[in-house]
């Protein structure tokens, strides 16, 4: 620590802690002998504090971890934290206590409200999540933000991290349909729509200044990609006017877009721009806020006194614009509040701005002129007031030497600053551009400490200025003396004095000029031409302006001109340019619109929905509204003041709605229509789709929805390895297969957002045999009925067939059925070997059947269910699904089956009346749709199957009339 401008340093170690490592320093900005250190939260989570400019410091321990601090910016004690876990706390004893404010904060989205009138100093702003993840915009005192007394200023969700508080203005964004929409509130009022002109579709905007009551904003537009334009509003940051196209933009180090735009300090209304014209990037200047740009006089002679020959607009000076976030280094352009017309910057001459062959430029004259002054780059320090201006070369070398100039530039001194070589990597003038001393940090070589150089320029000066030192010197544009309305005139110092200027008085007065067209901008909605003359856009109706406006009152009817904001010129053709009152016409309703607030056409049953009705031309005011629901309810408004913030309405049922709105008044009607989706939910989706089929037979697939009534939905269904899917608005399909093997068919069903799926597979052949199993009673009492268990219990039952029965596995498809008693569907398929061998024909499979039916009688079929259970697995009686063929046109054909059927029932009781055992009953036909798949099938199916109970009764879609084959009674 050093008390006297570095001249001596006192160590701080013993003060803080010889183990202490500090992370981060902090002097508060309205009480500098104030200062709060931060611990490595590595280390410990602890602030030091000190009120005597850093002599002594008090320790106070966190139980949080501090990201950043946010001081208030007139109450010196008040400050907020940020933690590392995304909470906000705040204190107003300067950091030794504090209190928690709210979680799930935004970062950088918290702000005190601090406007010109200084009302509500301790309410805080800030983004922060919900519980469902979605941004909203909080406000709350800083001791007391409990969910009572949290407001919320914007209704709805906004967009992550878009939440800007700056001066009287509110921003936040608002993403629905894809666009963007940007939302303002000025001085905390209601928040309004921002209005770009129509078709500028912006995919990103940033606010650079909202000085002087009003925002000058970049804008990148729909079809940009490196560049922004720059827009300016009206008072309140709603109506917003194209300043400057395509402004060249870049990316910063973390991500961040940089806007080649500067605001030069100490003139309002000064700005330099880099703007790309057909590849080329060229800088523009205005003196009025964007209303006028032109190109940069390139200097007349170069460093050397050679005349450059530079003829515009072909050619001209061109800067680099990117300023340093380092405190310690400069960037390629400076200007001073305390040095109005100096401006120090790196670039160019020539048609373009290039990286190459870069040089120093200096004017002293606010843009005027500009003079070359090195031709490598350097940092440029601004001392007393631009007083005295020290330059530093840009270089990786050691340098011992520096610059001094006391004429604004156009002459520099070389001095020694060091006897021995230093790496420099940082200049600061400490307090301010006030004092003559700076102090340089560098190092000698890479591996020694750092040195800090103490330069004092006091002993330069013999005298301090007096008041015949200085000269008026009349701010311009290329010889225009009027500038925003006024001729401004700064007190600058000789050029050929040398003497002290010290403190900055200001210095400067103003004399409002008579009003001209160049004081007066387009308004909204209007362009100017070649002709000088600002017309309507074509997408503009002026007549607008009045569609909001109720008979008997009045409005301003725009002239298409208004006055730049801030230009303070009287008289002259003010009154001409200046919008009229005029009186509100009486109009019928026209260009109705009924919309929902958040611009979707969707709505959740059971939740509010609100309708907005909007009127292009007419007075909502004095007409009547009705406004049908479309689900029998409907409501009738006698003025506008009921449906201010939308009217409101719950669906208790899904569907489509048919939402009508009628505006009427005396001179006659409007009517609009809205068709609303309300939903709810989708939670489950289930694919029924029967285990095995027959080769070229209909197969009906259906989708079991949970709950069943959701609304409209749409079906996506994929079959094997087809690149394109069938999409339909119906939740069943018939489909046949041409191809034997395994299938795999997946659905997707889409509500809304949520897309759920289910995927089946399904066996493929042109014959196959079939058996329902039973087990023994024993096994229900450890059956839980859900998808997992019947799964193993299924693959349990495989492998015990395979083994009683020596053949291959692929044989064998075993499903178990959802329900008790505990039953299962057995299926023998052909299979085709690895080494291509023919697969088994009808004969084969009729033998496997055979076999497995005995060794079923034999009781030599079983597994182990847990120790001491042992599972005995039977062949079941008849399966219950009728295998009829319904059509009328074999009705005679279907009595004789079912006739046969029950002769073949009553045949199957008497015989097990007797302990007699009936082998299975082959059918070539294509099995019962189950609910509810769960089958072991010749290859690896990894689906989990959701626990769906179905039922063992088939539709009739589903019935089939294949031939019915009865065994002998053996």
């Amino acid at each position: 620590r050093s008390t006297d401008y570095g001249t001596t340093y006192e160590k701080l170690n013993d003060k803080v802690g010889l183990k202490t490592i500090l992370s981060y320093l902090y002097v508060c900005p309205t009480n500098k002998r104030k200062i709060m250190l931060l611990t490595d939260p590595e280390v410990e989570s602890s602030l030091l504090i000190s009120s005597d400019e850093g002599a002594t410091y008090q320790k106070y321990r966190l139980n949080f971890y501090i990201h950043s601090l946010l001081f208030h910016p007139k109450k010196e004690d008040w400050i907020l934290a940020y933690s590392q876990d995304q909470k906000l706390f705040s204190s107003v004893e300067f950091g030794r206590r504090w209190l928690l404010l709210h979680e799930g904060v935004a970062p950088n989205r918290f702000y005190w409200s601090m406007m010109g009138s200084g009302r509500e100093p301790d309410l805080v702003h800030l983004e922060a999540k919900t519980v469902d993840g979605h941004s909203q915009y909080i406000t709350c005192k800083m001791q007391n933000c409990s969910e009572a007394t949290r407001n919320k200023p914007f209704p709805g969700y906004i967009d992550h991290n878009s939440l800007i508080v700056q001066d009287d203005y509110v921003f936040v964004q608002l993403t629905s349909g894809g666009r963007p929409r940007y939302y303002v509130s000025y001085r905390r009022n209601a928040f309004t729509q921002m209005k770009l002109p129509k078709y500028s579709l912006p995919k990103d905007m940033h606010v650079i200044s909202t000085d002087e009551n009003q925002v000058f904003a970049a804008v990148q537009e729909w079809n940009q990609n490196d560049t922004y334009n720059l827009y300016i509003s009206d008072t309140r940051g709603v109506y917003f006017t194209l300043a400057l196209e395509n402004v060249k933009s870049s990316q910063g180090l973390e991500g961040n877009v940089m806007i080649d735009l500067y605001e030069v300090a100490g003139i309002k209304g000064m700005f330099l721009a880099n703007k790309k014209i057909n590849n080329q990037v060229k800088t523009f200047i205005t003196y009025n806020k964007g209303r006028d740009w032109s190109l940069l006089q390139a200097p007349d002679t170069d460093l050397r006194g050679n005349p450059i020959h530079c003829l515009l607009p072909y050619c001209s000076l061109h800067l680099h614009l990117k300023v340093s976030e380092n405190p310690y280094t400069s960037g390629n352009i400076a200007s001073r509040d305390t040095a109005p017309s100096i401006i120090v910057a790196s670039g160019n001459v020539g048609a373009e701005l290039s990286d190459n062959n870069i040089s120093m430029f200096v004017s002293s004259d606010a843009g005027n002129t500009w003079r070359q002054i090195f031709e490598e780059e350097h940092s440029v320090l601004y001392l007393d007031q631009g007083g005295v201006l020290v330059a530093m070369k840009h270089t990786s070398l050691p340098i011992r030497h520096l610059w001094l100039s006391f004429d604004e530039g156009r002459s520099w001194s070389k001095y020694s600053f060091t006897s021995l070589p230093l790496f420099v990597d940082g200049v600061l003038g400490e307090p301010g551009e006030e004092t003559l001393i700076m102090t340089v940090f560098g190092h000698f070589s890479h591996r020694s400490e750092w040195q800090l150089v103490k330069i004092d320029y006091k002993s330069i000066f013999d005298r301090r200025c007096a008041e015949e030192d200085y000269r008026p010197w009349q701010l311009h544009s290329q010889g225009e003396a009027c500038i925003m309305g006024a001729k401004r005139i700064y007190r600058k110092r000789k050029s050929d004095k040398k003497c002290m200027q010290g403190k900055y008085a200001g210095g400067m007065t103003s004399e409002p000029c008579v009003c001209t067209e160049a004081d007066f901008d387009c308004d909204y909605g209007y362009e100017r031409h070649s002709n000088g003359q600002c017309l309507p856009a074509f997408w503009y109706n002026p007549s607008s302006l009045s569609k909001d406006c109720s008979l008997g009152q009045s409005y301003l009817n725009s002239t298409g001109y208004r006055k730049v904001v801030s230009n303070n010129c009287t008289d002259g053709v003010r009154e001409r340019y200046t919008a009229k009152p005029q009186q509100c016409p009486g109009k019928a309703p026209q260009g109705l619109r009924i919309i929902t607030a958040d611009g979707k056409l969707t709505a959740e049953q059971g939740h509010n929905v609100t309708f907005l009705v909007q009127l292009e031309e007419g007075d909502l005011q004095r007409s009547l509204i009705q406004v049908d629901f479309g689900d029998g309810i409907a409501v009738s408004y006698a003025n506008l003041s009921s449906t201010e913030d939308g009217i409101k309405h719950i669906f208790q049922n899904v569907g489509i709605f048919r939402v009508t709105v009628l505006v009427e008044n005396s001179l006659g009607s409007d009517n609009a229509v809205l068709y609303l989706h309300v939903t709810c939910p989708l939670e489950h989706v289930h694919l029924s789709l029967p285990f095995v089929t027959t080769k070229n037979k209909e197969v009906n697939a259906t989708a079991l929805l949970w709950p069943s009534q959701v609304g409209t939905l749409t079906y996506v269904w994929w079959f094997g390895n087809n690149t394109e899917p069938l999409i339909t608005l119906e939740g069943s399909i018939t489909f046949t297969f041409s191809v034997e093997g395994m299938n795999t068919i997946t659905l997707q069903v889409l509500a809304g957002n949520t897309i759920l799926q289910d995927t089946k597979t399904i066996a493929v052949y042109e014959h196959f045999q079939s058996l329902r199993l039973s087990f023994s009673p024993n096994l229900d009492d450890y059956n839980p009925d859900i998808p997992e268990w019947r799964r193993d219990i299924s693959r349990v039952v495989k492998r015990a067939l395979v083994e009683a029965i020596g053949v291959s596995s692929k044989h064998i498809l075993v499903a178990v059925q959802p329900g008790l008693p505990t039953s299962a569907e057995l299926f023998i398929l052909p299979y085709q070997d690895a080494t291509g061998e023919t697969k088994r024909t009808a004969a084969d499979l009729e033998q496997i059947s055979g076999t497995l039916i005995q060794k079923l009688n034999q009781n030599l079929v079983h597994f182990e269910l847990k120790p001491g259970v042992r599972i005995l697995v039977y062949a079941s009686h008849l399966t219950a699904a009728p295998l009829v063929d319904l059509t009328p046109s074999h009705s005679g054909s279907a009595m004789l089956m079912l006739l046969s059927v029950v002769f073949v029932g009553l045949a199957v009781f008497v015989i097990y009346k007797f302990k007699r055992k009936i082998p299975g009953l082959n059918i070539y036909a294509q099995m019962q749709n189950e609910k509810d798949q769960e089958m072991v099938s010749p290859v690896s199916q990894r689906e989990s199957i959701p626990n769906v109970p179905q039922s063992d009764l088939m539709s009739p879609e589903q019935l089939v009339d294949e031939k019915l084959e009865v065994q002998p009674i053996g």
